[in-house]
């Protein structure tokens, strides 16, 4: 949060002045949590007090207030666990061409996808006819769909 002013009166004088925080850019929220995240550290459950670290080389070390602490490990999402109810990304749709989420680099976890083309029909050059009716032609297009190894 930071704290902005502005000053009112006459000619330029600050007679009164308007104080409001603002919260900081979203973008800068993001990476700021992104690196303490990556920078998390793994403790032990003692249900005590004290927080000790699990690494037995840093134990010595406090664990300071600002950083992000966990318990356990998560699982890999990438492959299937159904112990944990993980379904892995094996046979999921991707997006071929995102760098997103739902891309298939990211996505497929560096596995590779498969390329299906897929045919769709649905309704098409939709028109009113008087009243109460509408009618369409039937379009079929082939496109690509895209799934994880």
């Amino acid at each position: 949060m930071s704290t902005d002013c502005r000053c009112h009166g006459v000619s330029g004088s600050c007679a009164v002045k308007t104080c409001w925080r603002m919260m900081a850019p979203f973008e800068r929220v993001g990476s700021f949590l992104r690196e303490r995240y990556e920078a998390s550290v793994q403790v032990l459950d003692r249900s005590t007090r004290k927080v000790r670290r699990k690494e037995r080389d840093q134990r010595h070390m406090p664990v300071g207030k600002e950083e992000l602490i966990f318990l356990n490990k998560s699982p890999n999402y990438c492959l299937e666990d159904r112990q944990l109810g993980v379904a892995g990304t094996r046979g999921r749709r991707c997006n071929r061409t995102s760098v997103g989420a739902d891309g298939c680099n990211l996505l497929c976890c560096g596995r590779g996808y498969n390329t299906h083309v897929v045919r769709r029909v649905e309704r098409c050059d939709c028109k009113f006819i008087w009243c109460c009716y509408v009618r369409c032609r039937r379009c079929e297009s082939m496109n690509d769909m895209h799934t994880c190894k």
